[in-house]
């Protein structure tokens, strides 16, 4: 099993090393100290993993509902438990603070709750056939091995809600973390599973070096044993992930990047404006895919709006994460500081004014706003990651809608105003899969149907919509007298 930090593949139910010997360090964002080794895997192990899920599947796919029910109330309990050791590993390994920790804790602990019920599922339906003396019937069952590729952000979260929809309705799991979480969104895992009774084989954990998860990801892609496979990242990364799945004919769920718009409509109440957007946009410093890139707010609040949200920014606290009263901390590596350090100083030599922040304090990079950015500052274009947004002035709130539309993601948006009604028209409005009408954009229950328009994926993460996307239907009828046939 994983030794502290020291982070091996677990296959099969047991732990072991990478099949080439090799292993890489996993270092903190906050101190670059090197927290263990962790295995550096290639398609190979890959391919044990896979092997291992599919030998497990038989059993686990047959296994009583109460029995799959039980691992997952085990699970949480066990989780709910190590609660503070785990907000400690959080902090150490992804850089993520007591606030976006104990949201990402509290949040794991009821997907593992609402996951037990999903055994219980109906698994089918009777369907109504015009052939006399027919019964017809549509059934679900589990698709078999799904490959899940999870990320570093919300480790915690987005490798539990990878794995725990899958195998509540009977499917294995080969669960690949990223190489910036290996424990927190991977070890961990396996840990609480085995612990919870979860068979062996049925949840394996493969990790790698950095910059070497291609090989991993090709295997799982390519091996016919995989049936489904799940991806939460960047876009461009679930694009090509997506066309090489494509020619495996190879179903792909994907939550990808987004430009999230945050709209205040002048009849907002600005107090309440002001909080909600300091949240959205600077939670887990703004590494959250739901976080507010873009904040639109109508003329008659725009001044007051800015002066009052730039403050609050500049004063966000900053440093360590293990200090329950940071809320800036820091970034998850050299080269995504780099980055955003580029594509400010870059807004800024087209034009752009800082309202606060903007000068990196390595490692990490303060709360900024920006405003007077021009369509073609990058910043603009696509996702950055961190705590950056940027702040514009519009005629209505109609015309922010408009520009935000203009965007090719479209994951998720929020609409603050003083009349619901309003907000709701414009929610049918906006080009994105999640709208919340007078709440900012960084929501998530495990039970909703999460996921993205245009760029910002496919499919539906969430237990309510969890057999659509990890379950065959099959249909099936049955006679009990014989029929007719023309010849």
């Amino acid at each position: 099993m994983s030794e502290g930090w020291h982070v091996g593949h677990f296959i099969g139910g047991e732990w072991c090393a990478a099949v080439s010997g090799r292993s890489s360090p996993n270092r903190s964002p906050w101190s670059g100290r090197t927290l263990g080794e962790v295995a550096a895997g290639d398609g190979e192990d890959a391919g044990r993993a896979v092997a291992a899920a599919h030998e497990a599947f038989a059993g686990w796919s047959r296994a009583l509902p109460e029995q799959r029910q039980q691992v997952f109330l085990r699970a949480a309990a066990i989780l709910e438990r190590r609660g503070g050791e785990v907000l400690a590993a959080l902090a150490a390994e992804t850089g993520c603070g007591r606030h976006f920790g104990e949201i990402q804790l509290d949040l794991t602990v009821k997907l593992l709750r609402q996951a037990a019920h999903l055994p219980y599922r109906p698994s089918g339906e009777l369907l109504p056939s015009d052939v006399a003396g027919t019964q017809a019937m549509a059934v679900r069952r589990p698709a078999g091995v799904v490959a899940a590729i999870a990320p570093w952000n919300a480790s915690l979260t987005l490798s539990g809600r990878a794995i725990a929809g899958p195998l509540a309705l009977g499917n294995t799991v080969v669960l690949k973390p990223s190489e910036e979480s290996p424990y927190t969104g991977g070890a961990l895992w396996a840990e609480i599973m085995a612990e919870a009774g979860l068979p062996p084989g049925v949840l394996n954990v493969v990790t790698h070096a950095p910059g070497e998860a291609g090989a991993v990801a090709d295997a799982l892609l390519a091996s016919p044993l995989v049936k489904r496979v799940s991806f939460t990242g960047s876009t461009p990364t679930g694009r090509r992930l997506a066309e090489r799945a494509g020619r495996h004919l190879k179903r792909v769920l994907l939550q990808l990047s987004g430009q999230n718009p945050l709209i205040v409509a002048a009849d907002a109440d600005l107090g309440y404006a002001v909080d909600a957007a300091t949240f959205g946009a600077f939670v887990h410093q703004g590494q959250v895919c739901m976080c507010a890139r873009r904040i639109y707010v109508e003329r008659p609040l725009a001044e007051a709006f800015a002066e009052r949200f730039a403050a609050r920014a500049a004063a966000l606290p900053m440093g360590d994460p293990a200090d329950p009263a940071t809320v800036v901390g820091p970034v998850i590596n050299e080269w995504a500081l780099a980055l955003l350090d580029r594509r400010v100083k870059e807004a800024v030599g087209l034009g752009a004014r800082v309202l606060a922040g903007g000068v990196p304090a390595p490692p990490c990079y303060p709360a900024t706003v920006l405003t007077d950015v021009p369509d073609e500052a990058e910043i603009a274009q696509g996702e950055t990651f961190g705590p950056v947004v940027v702040l514009e002035t519009v005629e209505s709130a109609e015309r922010a809608v408009a520009r935000a539309n203009r965007s090719d993601l479209g994951l998720v948006a929020s609409v603050i105003t003083g009349d619901s009604r309003r907000g709701l028209r414009l929610a049918a409005a906006l080009d994105a899969g999640i709208v919340h009408v007078n709440d900012q954009p960084v929501n998530d229950e495990p039970h909703m149907p999460f996921g993205g328009v245009k760029g910002s994926g496919w499919g539906r993460f969430g237990l309510g919509f969890a057999a659509e996307e990890f379950c065959e239907t099959q249909w099936v009828t049955v006679r009990d007298q014989g029929r007719a046939f023309p010849f």
